[in-house]
């Protein structure tokens, strides 16, 4: 599988695509890596040229000494983008792949032409919820939060929900110092005003299931960027590139397509 190495680390990554396509850039969300967009790919218009990443301390990529700094995880991006020459992107980022998306907007425009904001805002949660989470998996391992946030992802019902088993893999076979990495660059992320300065294309999807971003908090969050699309998807959690692909895909494709991405 590719991976890029910079200087300081090595990240994974898979590009597919048309050479000349319109660049499609999925970030995906904490605990997870880029095998969340399995499903949603082959929905996609064929015309895009799209990257995946995993994240620093994430699926295959290296896993530096935590804490990150969402400065880091931003320039990672950036350097994957540029290693690859991809201009005017849109940025497809969930959870915390959408701070990293609203940051990277805002430091280089050059490279982002749109913005999807999916379950994610712009800041979510705070040091003093994200603290106990960063203690028992350094204590712990990720057993000792899969169970919660599952429950925050699928809600309810989370326990018999299809995707539990899947994404229960996924978190216990993520990195505990990955994890609490990117755990304290999210406890220290707060984008109201920067996120506020932008004029671009955007998306904003959430899940009526999400006690993770809840709706209200997604669409504060679009609220801020003008002439913002807001999505709503009933019976849907967290996830919903693993939960519901298909009506996830149509979203996205029919967005791209009517701003003459796809």
């Amino acid at each position: 599988m590719p991976q890029i190495f910079l200087p300081d680390l090595r990240l994974h990554a898979e590009l597919s695509g048309p050479g000349n396509g319109a660049p499609l850039v999925l970030l995906h969300a904490l605990g997870l890596d880029s095998s969340i967009w399995d499903d949603l790919l082959p929905l996609l218009p064929p015309s895009l040229r799209i990257l995946r990443l995993d994240l620093r301390g994430h699926g295959r990529s290296d896993t530096p000494a935590p804490p990150y700094a969402m400065g880091a995880l931003i320039r990672d991006t950036e350097r994957a983008m540029d290693h690859f020459r991809l201009r005017d992107a849109a940025l497809l980022g969930l959870s915390i792949g959408g701070l990293v998306a609203q940051g990277l907007a805002v430091k280089r425009l050059d490279l982002v032409r749109a913005l999807i904001l999916s379950n994610t805002a712009a800041k979510i949660g705070r040091p003093e919820t994200w603290q106990p989470r960063i203690d028992a998996v350094a204590q712990g391992g990720m057993a000792a939060i899969t169970a919660p946030t599952l429950e925050r992802w699928l809600g309810r019902t989370w326990a018999t929900h299809p995707a539990e088993p899947r994404l229960r893999a996924l978190l216990l076979h993520a990195d505990p110092k990955g994890w609490t990495g990117c755990a304290a660059a999210i406890s220290g992320t707060d984008f109201y005003q920067t996120t506020a300065t932008l004029r671009l294309p955007t998306l904003a999807i959430a899940g009526a299931n999400d006690a993770s971003t809840p709706p209200d908090l997604v669409r504060e969050t679009a609220d801020l960027i003008p002439g913002h699309r807001f999505a709503l998807m009933r019976g849907t959690g967290h996830i919903p590139p693993v939960e519901k692909p298909a009506e996830y895909a149509a979203l996205i494709g029919q967005f791209l397509t009517d701003i003459g991405h796809a």
